[in-house]
């Protein structure tokens, strides 16, 4: 272990801020960047001037969080959350009545958690601040980095000043759009891609019913609180998370085109006849006036996918979560792949801390980056591409009974011949910790199997059916060819 390496962190988010305990709990001197005040301060705004505070916390993010050392952390952050079974599904049936239809999201009863974003965020500042070896430094911008002769240089916004600053290792948790990624592009080939989706997002709010004393505490939710609700529309869809406090945190997805048209409505009426339409029952949650002025008030926000290799420069910087792999919101893997991040670094970096004869700190931490890079990219890529899919599954397959088929198999297979090691892709994804290219890799091979499964068995379905008819049709050959001279 390098006791004296110095370690700066940028981005105090969630990511960041694990990826600083990792380094704190490893002895190395650690110093915090972040471009925004204090997170944990209310009036601090977020970087996409959103209140959204809902994440989905699944088995990746908890394991990441298991292993930083701080036993306290991961019983609060487990305490502090909801769990969500499934999907309930919103429907209006034929003749016109409302329904509603859950599926859960495995056959063995897990869930994944619904968790306050600025609460686990404070947890972990909580935390790191009650360290000897860890420093935050709030209003600093990161403007430039040499990152041959490690030194960087943050613009401080209350003193209008510029600092330098020299470090061993810098990690990079500075979101989509990361300056620390920016710089690193400086100094090493870096293949990049950035794709904007053709769907914009919006934000609402369910408020809480009010109960009084002795009332039952689920209660004060409108709606199911250990769901994921879905208003599917195919081409679009709305969604519904719930909060401790009883609320739900509500997006509306949608092509930019179908935006535009409800923009255009200066009164607001064409908004609320398009959910009645297409997202039934939304409006008795959520009155029409409240509606429409969280349309009009609240920003309407592009979504970003963006790809890149490699993931370090030398043995001087990293990039992890959003800055290395921003992804669509649909799997519920951001944050989580992002804590994944964490843990795979630093288990790489323990990996080759160990001195050798002639290696240096340096040379060998350019090892361990180099062979992160190698293991994380495949799964970065995988499970950007898993997030794009999911959103068509989540507005429009979960509607199909060729999925809901297939679902049933898999989970069938899972439940009554275990030994076969059959899941479904949802499992592996959100209560595993298998890497995600592994994770495509197998539900590519299962939906082969059930593919010539499902191929074989209308064969022999049809073979049986058709059965009597190929006997009368030997019949008639029999005795036709009998009577020929």
């Amino acid at each position: 272990m390098d006791q004296k390496q110095k370690i700066i962190v940028v981005g105090a988010g969630p990511v960041g801020s694990l990826a600083a305990l990792y380094a704190a709990n490893r002895g190395y001197n650690v110093e915090i960047y972040e471009l925004r005040s204090d997170l944990r301060d209310p009036s601090t705004t977020p970087l996409n001037f959103t209140r959204s505070i809902n994440l989905a916390l699944s088995e990746r993010g908890i394991n990441a969080m298991r292993h930083a050392g701080q036993p306290k952390l991961i019983d609060h952050v487990m305490g502090a959350t909801i769990p969500m079974r499934g999907r309930m599904l919103h429907l209006r049936k034929r003749n016109g009545s409302l329904a509603e239809e859950s599926q859960d999201y495995d056959a063995h009863g897990r869930s994944i958690l619904a968790i306050d974003r600025g609460g686990l965020n404070k947890r972990l500042l909580d935390i790191l601040e009650e360290m000897p070896n860890v420093k935050f430094l709030f209003n600093h911008k990161l403007t430039r980095a040499d990152l041959e002769k490690k030194r960087a240089w943050f613009h401080v916004r209350e003193a209008d000043t510029l600092i330098e600053v020299d470090f061993d290792l810098m990690i990079g948790a500075d979101g989509a759009h990361s300056a620390v990624r920016q710089q690193m592009m400086k100094f090493t080939r870096m293949d990049y891609s950035q794709q904007y989706i053709d769907t914009l997002w919006c934000e609402f709010q369910i408020q809480p019913r009010e109960i009084g004393p002795g009332t039952d505490p689920n209660s004060k939710f409108r709606i199911s609180a250990n769901h994921l609700h879905i208003w599917p529309g195919r081409n679009f869809m709305f969604i519904a998370i719930p909060s401790e406090d009883g609320s739900f945190t509500c997006t509306l997805f949608a092509p930019p085109a179908v935006f535009a048209e409800l923009e255009a409505d200066l009164e607001g009426s064409q908004l609320v006849e398009f959910f009645d339409k297409y997202f039934p029952g939304v409006t008795s949650h959520i009155p029409p006036p409240e509606l429409i002025a969280s349309f009009r008030q609240n920003p309407h926000l592009p979504l970003i996918n963006i790809k890149c290799k490699p993931h370090h420069f030398s043995s001087s910087a990293v990039i992890v979560g959003d800055a290395a792999h921003a992804m669509v919101p649909f799997y519920g893997q951001g944050m989580n792949a992002g804590l994944e991040d964490v843990r795979i670094l630093f288990e790489t970096l323990d990996k080759y801390a160990a001195e050798e004869a002639g290696a240096t700190p340096a040379s060998r931490r350019a090892l361990a980056l180099n062979e992160y890079t190698a293991a994380r990219t495949p799964d970065a890529f995988a499970i950007n591409d898993l997030a794009l899919q999911n959103y068509v599954e989540m507005r429009a397959s979960v509607l199909s009974t060729t999925y809901r088929l297939r679902k049933a198999i898999e989970e069938a297979l899972s439940v009554y011949v275990p030994w076969l090691g059959w899941q479904t892709k949802y499992s592996r994804v959100s209560f595993g910790n298998e890497p995600y290219s592994v994770v495509v890799t197998k539900s590519e091979y299962q939906a082969v199997l059930i593919t010539r499964f499902s191929a074989l068995a209308t064969l022999l379905a049809a073979g049986y059916l058709a059965r009597p008819l190929w006997r009368l049709l030997f019949s008639v050959v029999v005795r036709v060819w009998g009577k020929m001279p």
